[in-house]
């Protein structure tokens, strides 16, 4: 599975907690998170983790156009909860996009956790046969046709 991680600043403790918490099911997935979330967690957990370039300039946007071409299989997307006006374009368009692609998302802890259990569970590994012929699944892939 591909597994990527966004914090807001007031939550990269709360996403570093979650992977220490299932760093032995994390460990056996590859991840990819924006720079500043990917070296909190790699320093607290010693996962393998693929860093983006920072939230803000454009590591969203990267992990946004991973979701359009189906190589992201889950999202942990963990949004600041202080209120403000209306959330940020790339936002709307990280969510917007796991919708069209049938991405599991996670914006707290409680849904992270129940994704998961369904990850370590199996119950997500029908994303093996979203869009198979991607050169970045083939790469990733157990088997060849």
């Amino acid at each position: 599975m591909e597994i990527a991680i966004v914090a807001d600043d007031t939550k990269k403790e709360l996403i570093t907690q979650l992977c220490i918490a299932y760093c032995g099911i994390l460990s056996k997935h590859t991840i990819c998170a924006t720079a500043t979330t990917g070296a909190y967690i790699s320093e607290a957990t010693g996962l393998r983790i693929e860093k983006l370039l920072s939230g803000s300039l454009g590591g969203e946007q990267q992990i946004a156009s991973r979701i359009s071409f189906d190589e992201i299989d889950a999202l942990f997307y963990f949004r600041s909860t202080t209120p403000r006006a209306e959330a940020s374009l790339s936002e709307q368009n990280l969510l917007r996009l796991c919708d069209v692609h049938n991405v599991p998302v996670a914006t707290n802890i409680a849904t992270a956790e129940i994704i998961i259990m369904a990850i370590e569970r199996g119950e997500l590994d029908y994303r093996e046969f979203i869009n198979p012929r991607s050169e970045y699944n083939l790469r990733h892939r157990k088997f060849e046709y």
